[in-house]
């Protein structure tokens, strides 16, 4: 992946240096502005709003470090980088104990210069991440998602694919599905994976904090703006944008976004310079946009902008099978997080497990977890831990529990608690499949593969 379109100020009254720096760096594939002296720099820097500066000291009017000071009071969050001679080194130390991040010392070193400034991007993508509260964890598993079911093949299927383009993707589920998580993997998988991943959600913002959320804003913007301030959009160069819950972005704010996605640019709230972005967008929604739509709620031309390549993540509930793998991976984690020895789970633990519906999903399944290892007293975790509205389909343990059978694998008991349960249901209507994935609260397709996943299929 080539550099983002980072922008780069070369500030210096030499024309021999400003034009050098400007060849190098546009080679590196930088955006490149020139200044020749300090008050040129003070009106080149808020009309470009570079992302690096190159500033010298000795400057006619003002001179480097009272420009430096001048930018500070406006944002201080721009790199700066001193030029300096060997006479003035001590007065460049004393810049980068100001803030600013480093120094050059003329005659330059051409590949110390490329070296430092792409150390000074990396430094400002991890203070990026920081600002976000971008997930970092020594996990090797954190982009993996675990599945065993045909329907999550076919979601990751997408991922993978769509993971090698900078199309935008749209994600579509029911809460607690794993949209962030997918959002992330595909992301991870991506040429943008060394670039921050930057999240927004949409609907835990109030209309009047989306705006400046997303595009920033400059000092003075709004009452409370005391200093310039970059946008999700901004801190997500060269990344991924992530907004979750779409759905519930105001109207007007669609209109901005719209713009974004058609031709890549937007200004800051308060500013009037057009600046550009090259972020790839992920967006995710709970919510049935095309009722939205018809409700006057969402905008089409937005949803058409945002739908190009779509994928549904199903509920837990039609695909159960991926359960045992999940069970287990959260007991395993909270006993790590707890310091607990390993546990396991009884026969009608499992069951239980296995019957109930789980409206909140995966989230809903690890709050579960969560709470039964840590009431958990003894070494494996039984329904008296479970909360109340899945223990209610407590009942005689079936015979797949039989004691002969005690040491088979969670994903075979489950299994064959679930064909159990379909043979049951398509019996109960006759063999009417759309019936049948209405009573078992799954969709007709979920049901499809469980038919041909338990060989159930030919017995109708």
């Amino acid at each position: 992946m080539n550099n983002p379109l980072y922008t780069i100020l070369v500030a210096d009254d030499e024309p021999n240096v400003r034009s050098l720096l400007s060849n190098i760096l546009r080679k590196e594939g930088y955006e490149v502005v020139t200044a020749k002296n300090g008050r040129e720099t003070l009106a080149v820097f808020k009309k470009a709003s570079p992302d690096l500066i190159l500033l010298d000291i000795r400057m006619p009017g003002p001179d480097g470090i009272e420009t430096f000071n001048q930018i500070r009071q406006e944002n201080d969050d721009v790199l700066v980088i001193m030029m300096t001679a060997h006479g003035t080194i001590e007065t460049a130390v004393q810049a980068m104990k100001m803030g600013a991040f480093d120094y050059l010392v003329k005659p330059f070193n051409l590949e110390e210069i490329k070296l430092m400034i792409q150390k000074a991007f990396k430094m400002r993508q991890i203070s990026a991440e920081l600002t976000v509260l971008r997930e970092v964890t020594a996990d090797s598993n954190l982009h993996n998602i675990i599945f065993e079911s045909p329907m999550m093949q076919d979601v990751l299927h997408l991922a993978n694919i769509v993971s090698k383009n900078d199309t935008t993707v749209l994600l579509r589920g029911e809460s607690g599905t794993g949209k962030d998580l997918l959002a992330r993997y595909i992301h991870a998988n991506s040429a943008r994976a060394e670039y921050p991943f930057v999240k927004i959600h949409c609907g835990a913002l109030p209309d009047t904090l989306v705006e400046s959320e997303l595009f920033g804003y400059e000092k003075g913007a709004f009452t409370g703006a005391i200093g310039r301030k970059y946008g999700k959009i901004e801190l997500a160069k060269g990344g991924t944008l992530f907004l979750d819950e779409i759905g519930e972005i105001p109207l007007q704010t669609q209109i901005k976004l719209l713009r974004i996605l058609q031709d890549r640019d937007f200004e800051r709230l308060g500013g009037t310079e057009t600046l550009k972005t090259n972020a790839r967008f992920i967006a995710a929604t709970n919510k049935n946009l095309e009722e939205a739509i018809l409700q006057k709620e969402f905008r089409t031309d937005l949803f058409y902008r945002l739908n190009i390549f779509p994928i549904h993540i199903p509920p837990l509930r039609e695909r159960r099978e991926d359960l045992p793998k999940l069970t287990e991976h959260f007991i395993q984690h909270f006993c790590r997080e707890l310091g607990r020895p390993p546990l396991t789970l009884s026969a009608e633990t499992l069951l239980l497990l296995q019957l109930y519906d789980w409206p909140g999903n995966i989230r809903e399944l690890e709050n579960t977890i969560e709470r039964a290892v840590i009431l958990t007293m003894g070494e494996q975790i039984t329904p008296q831990v479970l909360p109340q509205n899945i223990n209610k389909f407590r009942g005689p343990s079936p015979e797949i529990f039989a004691p002969s059978e005690s040491d088979r694998s969670l994903k075979d008991v489950m299994g064959d608690i679930e064909k159990q349960i379909i043979k049951k249901v398509l019996k109960e209507t006759s063999g009417n499949r759309s019936k049948a994935a209405d009573k078992l609260g799954i969709s007709r397709r979920a049901l499809h593969y469980k038919l041909v996943e338990y060989q159930l299929a030919e017995e109708e």
